[in-house]
Order: structure tokens, then sequence, then C-alpha cells
């Protein structure tokens, strides 16, 4: 029984120890397995945390690249756009450069006489804007414009044509030509030169001394106009009230003889004559008063609107009178070769000059303030046709006395203010030739 007994007991501690046993490894296995799982599932997490770290920063490395797209795009439109605006700008430059060529062109008026590239460059001043604009243009108008002038003048020989001028015997004679024209009332609808104007004329003296005068006349008040010699020396001018614009020696006016060394005109020479006003400045009527001249394109007088209305040593300013009522100087008309005195005199023939006159033009509005026009009319000769510039629409007097016959001379301005050869004496002007200019 003892034996037995030790043996079921040692077979009873077995079984329990291997049951313990088993129990141990189950739940050795049970615990291995947790921990297994719990490193499984921190894995995991630690798998997942960086997938989405990377996720993220994948996202934030493509919304970067969309930002950088997006500013280098905008970098190539602006470029692009600025490119296109200085194309645009360009194209709209060029087009405007263009019309403005275009609408030169249509307005210049071609010389009619040959002349060089410098002087044709001054008889216009549209001429100097194309050379502006467009050189290559500027200069096939010129040697267009020197084409036609050949053409139309011809070729054959040096000598120039022949032309027509008026000749006066002066206060001998008493002869001169009497216009319609009325400086207060040129076109018959009351328009008057006190707004401003511009005189051109070509004279050749055949006396020289005091108060000669070549076109003017001397109104009853306020509205003088009357050009012409003081004295040897002096040019006289009169323009609206008694203001007389002086100028001693003529500044210097040259004919290129050694007898004449800038001491004033002489006779048996040519002259031309440009006088400018820039209009009074009174009631209704807006101007600066000034008054220049040239002779031979050189300016000699320049005057401006100082105060006071002048005097007669001529160092004020021309003032005519201050309104457009145009009664005071109605029946007041211009004279060629003399001046036209008070109108209810019995002679109203005055201070006549022995001369020859050509080219009278009137303009009623102040056109030079430089001497390009003054320039171009002097360099152009008896060339130069008043009735094709850019000023032709305020040509208001034009006589260019070259008929050679008969006793009228046509004012070819389109306000028929024609002139007669008059006399209160014994002849009347007389027609003779000249070959000095075109």
């Amino acid at each position: 029984m003892g034996f037995s007994y030790i043996k079921s007991k040692q077979k009873k501690w077995e079984k329990k120890w291997r049951l313990e046993e088993e129990l141990r490894l189950k739940e050795e296995e049970e615990r291995v397995a947790k921990m297994e799982a719990e490193a499984r599932e921190r894995e995991e997490r630690a798998y997942q945390k960086r997938r989405l770290l990377e996720e993220q920063e994948n996202e934030r490395l493509r919304l970067k690249r969309i930002e950088e797209k997006k500013v280098i795009a905008k970098e190539k439109w602006d470029n692009q756009r600025d490119t296109l605006v200085t194309q645009v700008r360009e194209h709209m430059q060029i087009n405007n450069m263009l019309e403005e060529i275009r609408v030169i062109i249509g307005k210049r008026d071609p010389s009619l006489q040959e002349l060089d590239w410098t002087n044709w460059l001054l008889s216009d001043p549209l001429n100097q804007r194309l050379a502006d604009l467009d050189l290559e243009i500027a200069m096939a108008m010129f040697k267009r414009d020197n084409l036609l002038a050949k053409r139309r003048h011809g070729t054959r020989g040096k000598k120039k044509a022949a032309n027509n001028v008026l000749t006066f015997a002066g206060s001998s004679a008493t002869d001169y030509v009497s216009t319609t024209f009325n400086p207060d009332n040129y076109d018959g609808t009351g328009t008057g030169l006190n707004h401003g104007f511009t005189v051109s004329y070509w004279i050749k003296p055949a006396q020289i001394g005091g108060f000669l005068k070549a076109l003017g006349r001397r109104p009853e008040t306020d509205g003088r106009f009357e050009f012409g010699l003081r004295n040897d020396d002096d040019v006289h001018v009169g323009i609206g009230a008694t203001v007389k614009m002086e100028n001693n020696r003529n500044a210097g006016v040259e004919d290129g003889t050694t007898t004449n060394t800038g001491h004033g005109m002489e006779k048996d020479n040519w002259y031309h004559w440009v006088v400018t006003y820039g209009g009074d400045d009174g009631a209704g009527i807006s101007g600066d008063r000034y008054v220049r001249i040239w002779i031979n394109g050189k300016e000699i007088y320049k005057d401006g609107a100082a105060s006071g209305t002048g005097n007669e040593n001529g160092m004020g300013t021309a003032n005519w009178r201050n309104d457009d009522t145009n009664t005071v100087n109605a029946a007041s008309n211009l004279y060629f070769g003399a001046r036209a005195a008070f109108q209810d005199l019995d002679t109203p023939y005055t201070q006549g000059w022995a001369c020859s006159l050509s080219e009278i033009a009137i303009y009623n509005t102040e056109i030079d303030e430089d001497g390009t026009f003054a320039n171009a009319i002097y360099n152009a000769g008896f060339g130069y046709d008043h009735r094709n510039n850019s000023n032709v629409s305020n040509l208001v007097g034009y006589w260019k006395l070259n008929e050679g016959s008969g006793t009228t001379v046509k004012d070819l301005s389109g306000n028929g203010n024609h002139g007669t050869l008059t006399t209160d004496g014994t002849e009347i002007p007389t027609w003779t030739r000249n070959s000095s200019y075109e």
C-alpha cells in the first residue's frame, strides 16, 4: 500500500505539475501574443503616423509646386502683357505718326520754285515737321517739289523769266492805285484787321527820303494802316492810333554793295518787307499788340505789349481801336504808291513814293513770330504764290501787280477789292518789266 500510494501521489503531482506547466505555457503564450499584438498595434500606429506625415508632406510639396507654377505663369503673363502693351503703344505711335505724315502731305503746299534743302525746310513749317517725322519722306517731297518747279518754269536757259511790276513816279505826278480794300471792313461783313494782320510786299525805291509810303491809309481816329520810310535811314509804320514804329538805320539792312553798309534802304535795289501785328487787347478782342518788321528776311523791329498807347518816337506798342463797331473809318480805303489821307479832304493823296511795287499780300492774322514766313517769301522771291500756302484761308488781299497793261489790278484773294491806276496830276502808274526774279 505504501508504494502504490506513493506512486499514485506522484502521478497526481506529475499531472498537477503538467497542468500547471500547461497553464503557465498557455499564459505565457497569451502574454507573448498580447505583447506581439500590442507591438503590431504600435507599429501600425507608427506606420499610419508616418504615412500621414508623408501624405501631408506630399500635399505640401504639391501645393508648393502649384504655387510656383502660378508664380511662373503670372510672371510669364506679366511679361507677355508688357510686351503686348509695348507693341500696342509702338503700333499706335507708328499709326499716329503715319496719320500725321498723311495730314501734312495733304496740307502742305508744293514749292513753286527750285530751292535747296535748307530753304525748302524754311519755306513751310510743315516741311520741317515732315523732316522731323520721317527724313526719307521729306527728302522725297523735296525732290518732287523741285521736279514740279522745273516742269512749271521750264529748264531751257539760265536766265529767269521777266515779270511785270507797277512803277510810280511819286509826288511829281501824284500817281497811285486806289483800291476798295478797307482795313476795317475788307470783306463787306464788318471784319477788320484790328484782330491782327500780316502785310508782305516787294519794293524797289527810286527815291529815298522823308515820309514816303509804299501803301497805306490815314484814317481819322485809331486806325492807321501805313508802311514806308520816315527819312533816309528809318522805316515808318503806323498801326492803329498815333503809334509809329521806327528803327534807326534799319538794323543793318544790306544789299551787298560797298555803298550800303547797313545804313538803310538804297535806290534801285529790291527789298522785301513783312510787317505783323498781334491784334488789339481791347473790349472783345484778345491780342498781344506785338509789332514785328522784317526786311529781306531780317527782323529789324520788335515791340511788345507794355503799358500805354505809344508815342511819336515809336517806343510804345500799337493800339487799334478796341471794338468791332467799324464806324470810325468806314470810308477810308487802301492806296498803293502813296497813303490815302482823310476822305473829306479835296486831295486824298499824301506821301507818295517814287518806287516799283509787286506782290502785295495782306493776311488777317499774325503769321510770323520767328521769321520763318518772312524768310520763306524772301528766299522764294517773286516765285512765291500767296494763294498756295498753309495760311491761304487767312489771305484777305492779294495784288500781284503783274498784269502788264490796263488800268486795273486784280485782288486775287477772292474778296474782290480790285485796284484802279489813278492820278491827281499828269500820269498814272506805269507797267515795267523786272527780270530780277521769277
